[in-house]
Formats: C-alpha cells, sequence, structure tokens
C-alpha cells in the first residue's frame, strides 16, 4: 500500500544542494526526486547546483541524464522551478565557463553567502546531497 504524504509544512522551507550529476546518478536523481517531491506539497524549494550538477543549468543538459526508472530531470526542474529557485554556484559556473546569458530561464547565479543565508534562515532544513 502506498504511503500516503504527509501535509506540507507551513512555512517551512527545504534548501537542497546538490553536488552530483552523470558522474553519480543515483545520489543526483534523488536529490531532484526530493526537491520536485517538496515543491509538489507546497514546500518552498531552494535548489543548488554545485560541482558536476552545474551543467543541468544549461538547456538541454537535464535532457540527455537517464537513470532507469527516475523521473526525467527536465520535468523535476519544470516542477521545482514552479514551486521554487535553482540557484547555479557561481564558483562551480565561472570553473566550467557558465555564464547567466548561458543558464536556463529562472536559473540565478549565486555564491556561498546566499546559500549560508537561506540555509540557516527560520524554517530552513538543508539537505546535501
Amino acid at each position: 500500500m502506498a504511503e500516503t504524504p504527509p501535509p506540507a509544512a507551513g512555512g517551512k522551507k527545504l534548501v537542497i544542494k546538490v553536488t552530483a550529476g552523470a558522474d553519480a546518478p543515483e545520489r543526483c536523481s534523488q536529490a531532484f526526486t526530493v526537491a520536485g517531491v517538496a515543491a509538489a506539497s507546497g514546500i518552498e524549494v531552494s535548489l543548488w547546483l554545485t560541482g558536476e550538477s552545474a551543467w543541468f543549468a544549461l538547456p538541454g543538459r537535464a535532457a540527455e541524464f537517464e537513470l532507469p526508472h527516475a523521473a526525467p530531470l527536465p520535468d523535476l526542474i519544470a516542477g521545482i522551478q514552479a514551486g521554487g529557485r535553482i540557484t547555479l554556484c557561481t564558483q562551480c559556473a565561472a570553473r566550467r565557463g557558465i555564464v547567466e546569458a548561458d543558464v536556463l530561464d529562472g536559473v540565478r547565479i549565486a555564491g556561498a553567502q546566499v546559500f549560508v543565508a537561506e540555509a540557516t534562515a527560520d524554517g530552513a532544513q538543508a539537505l546535501v546531497y
């Protein structure tokens, strides 16, 4: 029997940092899936793309990601953006030559100061994958 998800945590925010990409597909997929489910549940979500996940800030790159029995990343990204925000790490972008003009609509580039502020805000829960 499928479990019924708990009601959305009113006023709560989930900050998720994903460090993995195609190099660790299950960990990567889990981060996007958790973020997508949280956003669909009405929880405010802030997903941070760092390390190899930085590539998913670029148009078309999420569609290239494949993992059997996992939700497609483009669908998860759309759901996350509908209920939250996606941020690309400043240093991760710079190391990969990614600039603001390159990223998907709605993706911002920001640094550690913004991450720390979000992760330590009242009502925030931070997860790192």
